[in-house]
């Protein structure tokens, strides 16, 4: 028997390939299945089932073209009903895979269809559970986001998660290793640790949600205080992964397509396609096309082209170094984002040489910062998340966190100039090419963020332990 977990950083998700005498089963795949059958072949051994936990919100999973180039049959838990040829589980049910067997358990609380696989070894012994989301490692899925489609409150969809934990999870033994969904990072909880794999009878001493004398009220609560809105693309890769997609091949088919600079161009006007340049932010603010924006594949990319664009139907053009254009196109697809119409030819450099007009964003070390602020005291905008932010911040810095900027525009100053800044130097420049986009252009981004600030003696407030905000 083998079980690898494939973790995505970017995702913070974890996908799982079990293999057990010439038969495989994938669980949770992503949306490029290609690895998935090369791993198979490699082990000279056919994919039987693909399983999925539930239907996934943060990103596309590869569950229908892994069907369809394998013949595996699409495995999903009690409830689920989708548009799709599959198998929908009953409670208890168990799959043969080779000498091991797995077993449905309906843990419903996440979503209603939510289930988690249980693997019995060669001897009939628990092995390992693959808990997709409803079980991470330090906390639970969240109760929210199937809540409009459950018919049911966020409270009624945490006191069933927690009938689930007690009645299913909770009973296996202690030995009994637990491969979760998602890790740190992921929108999907908002206490997750670390780790990506740990045992059951450790959760049970970590993770505040599997206390032994904890009430149900209790759970509720704890479950559902300091839930941050979900990400608007949630629904829509909900509704792909439960309604099917376009095949990954055709979504690089169409993407793939090199435009010279007067094709980029005519092509941003004719289809009002978004202009994404996914560069190092070190090199987007030096030059970059006209109202682009910026989200780099070197951060957490992925997520945060769901969180700033949010309609996984927007076309895209990209820009993109030419070694980087089938990871950008794959990266995007990964949440839906299959809209990709082309990419600039030459990138920034062919566009100069075109004769066509750049954009710049003024960038400048902390220690420079510190020193202007000294001598003008102009507006400090702090783009972190909001623990982060409560946690330290700059004195008199104001407060918008990336994800909501475009719902709060207006807390910018559209002609006085002002600062904006993150913690590491990422997401203020996904933050001022957005501002830039709007036609707020006297701005400055502080390169290294908060990161760098802190080393300055720029006044800044006491600092606070997020655990205790």
């Amino acid at each position: 028997m083998k079980v690898e977990q494939i973790y995505t950083g970017c995702l913070a998700q974890g996908a799982y390939y079990i293999e057990s005498n010439g038969e495989v089963a994938i669980i949770d795949p992503l949306r490029e299945v290609a690895d998935y059958i090369r791993k198979a072949e490699s082990d000279n051994a056919t994919i039987k089932y693909i399983f999925e936990t539930h239907f996934h919100a943060d990103f596309v999973s590869g569950h229908v073209t892994l069907a369809e180039k394998t013949g595996a049959t699409i495995v999903y838990g009690p409830t689920a009903n989708p548009a799709f040829d599959s198998l929908v589980a009953t409670d208890n049910q168990t799959f043969k895979l080779g000498d091991v067997t797995i077993m449905a358990l309906h843990t419903p609380g996440h979503t209603m269809e939510s289930t988690t696989y249980l693997l019995r070894d060669e001897s009939g012994k628990d092995h390992c559970i693959f808990s997709g989301d409803t079980l991470f490692l330090g906390d639970v899925g969240r109760p929210d986001l199937a809540q409009k489609a459950a018919d049911m409150t966020q409270e009624e969809l945490a006191g069933t998660l927690f009938d689930s934990l007690r009645n299913k999870i909770m009973p296996l033994s202690d030995d009994v290793i637990v491969y979760p969904g998602h890790g740190a990072g992921s929108a999907c909880g908002k206490n997750m640790m670390k780790e990506t794999v740990d045992t059951l009878g450790n959760q049970k001493k970590m993770n505040y949600a599997l206390r032994a004398n904890m009430t149900k009220e209790e759970f509720v609560k704890e479950v559902t205080d300091g839930l941050a809105p979900p990400p608007a693309y949630f629904p829509l890769n909900v509704a792909m992964n439960k309604g099917g997609y376009e095949s990954i091949d055709t979504v690089m088919s169409k993407g793939n397509h090199a435009l010279s600079p007067d094709e980029f161009e005519a092509a941003a006007n004719e289809t009002e396609a978004l202009i994404l340049d996914v560069r190092n932010q070190q090199n987007f603010v030096k030059g970059f096309v006209p109202r682009s924006i910026f989200i780099g594949l070197n951060g957490g990319f992925a997520p945060w082209v769901g969180a700033m664009i949010k309609d996984v139907a927007q076309p895209l053009l990209l820009v993109v170094e030419d070694d980087k254009i089938e990871e950008a196109i794959t990266r995007l697809s990964r949440v839906g984002f299959d809209n990709t119409i082309g990419y600039l030819k030459g990138g920034v450099e062919a566009w100069q040489k075109a004769g066509k007009q750049i954009d710049t964003i003024r960038s400048i070390s902390a220690e420079d910062f510190a020193k202007e602020v000294q001598e003008n005291g102009q507006a400090i905008f702090d783009v972190r998340k909001d623990g982060e932010y409560l946690s330290e911040h700059i004195e008199n810095a104001q407060h918008t966190s990336l994800e909501f900027i475009n719902e709060h525009l207006s807390a910018f100053p559209k002609d006085d100039h002002f600062y904006v800044h993150c913690a590491g130097g990422y997401r203020s420049v996904i933050a001022a090419s957005i501002l830039k986009s709007r036609g707020y252009h006297n701005l400055t981004d502080v390169a290294g963020g908060y990161d760098a600030i802190k080393n300055t003696d720029i006044k800044k407030t006491d600092y606070v332990c997020p655990t205790t905000l």
